[in-house]
């Protein structure tokens, strides 16, 4: 059974030209969603997901009516074929039950893994980067060295109390007692 889904992403577009290629691609039920591409929240496409059996084949207009990003689209088309479900996208003319659509789609797995390596890479450096000049990174701290001092000083000093010393340098009864230990 071919299921179809649509999605445009603002009150403004319509679902016409979507609906209306895949009902010529004779997909049996459409599932339709009016939301960002970026959206966690399809139910549309959760519908036509739950309705998917094993031989089932999902159809879309385009691949960008699908996922979010490449990744996400990678992922849910992954899903689908372990499964046992088949993906078509009419525009890109991808149709993953063909041996040439599968080959299409191990390529565009390639190069979504490839890319989270370059980013992961990029980062990294990046970070390496910033700490070789000194960049911390971290919740900073709430005390100066010097500030640490002064409290301890001022703690082992039995004329101060607590409220006092918290006071002075302007931290909580709980942060006076961390810096203490």
């Amino acid at each position: 059974m071919l299921i179809g889904y649509a999605r445009v992403s603002t009150l403004d577009q319509t679902l016409g030209l979507q609906q209306d290629a895949l009902t010529a691609a004779d997909c049996e039920q459409l599932y339709t969603d009016t939301a960002s591409g970026a959206s966690t929240d399809r139910p549309g496409l959760t519908q036509a997901l739950s309705h998917l059996r094993a031989g089932d084949t999902l159809v879309v207009w385009r691949l960008d009516r699908l996922g979010r990003s490449l990744v996400h689209l990678i992922d849910t088309i992954r899903d689908l074929q372990e499964r046992g479900i088949g993906f078509r996208s009419l525009q890109e003319q991808i149709n993953t039950t063909t041996s040439g659509g599968k080959l299409i789609f191990h390529v565009f797995g390639a190069l979504a893994e490839f890319e989270r390596d370059l980013i992961r890479e990029r980062t990294h450096a990046g970070l390496a980067a910033a700490r070789a000049r000194g960049r911390l990174f971290g919740r900073p701290k709430v005390l100066s060295p010097q500030q640490a001092k002064q409290l301890q000083s001022l703690a082992k000093d039995d004329r101060n109390t607590v409220g006092e010393i918290c006071g002075t340098l302007g931290i909580s009864r709980a942060r006076y007692y961390r810096y203490v230990k």
